[in-house]
């Protein structure tokens, strides 16, 4: 265990996206400080090596798994009533589940990449924010990404339409550029409510996330990467810090809050996001 993590014995995490990259060994390291962990993805095939992972550690209990399929409001709808029907609290809900480079629609009608990270995310937070106030002290972490800042707003057409982009990274943006403001929209409205939030930037990392974009231009983009193990350093931080207890709708990058852009924090523009993404999963 690293030194400032808390023991999690009695805690609930749900982790999406944990088959793989940082979401795996971000499940692993909550059920290794004693978390009960439910894994949240489209594959139980390919969530067993993280099952597997999370069994060979000895704690009790064991990790879940739960389908999920982030493009889809009647898998998340699933996946959420799944969860709910356990009667656990949820302490930690942690938004990691990503993609880039995939072009086309989601089976919802979404943009796919502003489908599956925004979207998919918003409506199963709305599904479980009432387990997760329950539940408080609790905390809610959204992986975002700095590419963010490369965009400077949301069509809100375009994310109704088909990927446009031949390798879909100006969509990936718009889709973590909703990400940041979600969360810290999220985070105003469950002010004094126990439930912090926090969005993040896991660093420039080697996952599956681009597994999408052509062969060659991925080869070619994995020189620049790091490790999965410097990706988990932030989304541990917000999740467990002591220091990160009293802060809420903040953005992280290197284990610390900064500034995101100017987008990011344009109040009225997360305000609009809220309510469009809202009528979209009533």
């Amino acid at each position: 265990m690293a030194t400032g993590e808390p023991e999690l014995a009695g805690r609930v995490a749900l982790v999406t996206g944990a088959n793989t990259g940082i979401g795996r060994l971000t499940a692993t390291r909550l059920a290794a400080h004693g978390a009960h962990v439910f894994v949240a993805g489209r594959s139980e095939e390919r969530t067993s090596g993280v099952l597997d992972d999370i069994r060979a550690l000895g704690r009790s209990p064991p990790a879940q798994f739960l389908p999920l399929d982030l493009g889809d409001f009647a898998s998340v709808r699933a996946c959420a009533n799944a969860f709910l029907a356990r009667n656990l609290p949820l302490h930690l809900l942690i938004n990691n589940a990503g993609l880039a480079g995939a072009r086309g629609l989601t089976k919802s009608g979404f943009e796919m990449a502003f489908g599956v990270n925004h979207v998919g995310h918003f409506l199963l937070t709305q599904l479980l924010l009432e387990r997760v106030r329950a539940s408080a002290p609790a905390r809610i972490v959204t992986v975002a990404s700095r590419a963010h800042r490369r965009v400077r707003g949301i069509d809100w057409a375009d994310v109704r339409r088909p990927t446009s982009t031949l390798l879909g990274i100006r969509e990936y943006c718009v889709s973590k550029l909703a990400n940041a403001l979600f969360s810290a929209e999220l985070g105003r409205r469950l002010q004094s409510s126990g439930v912090t939030t926090y969005s993040l930037h896991p660093g420039v990392i080697d996952t599956d996330i681009w597994r999408h974009v052509p062969a060659p231009l991925c080869a070619l983009n994995r020189w620049r990467l790091g490790p999965v193990g410097d990706g988990v350093k932030t989304t541990l931080h917000c999740a467990l810090a002591a220091s990160a207890a009293s802060e809420s709708g903040l953005y992280y990058s290197e284990a610390r809050p900064t500034s995101p852009s100017e987008a990011a924090g344009n109040l009225a523009l997360a305000a609009e996001l809220w309510r469009r993404s809202a009528e979209w999963t009533c």
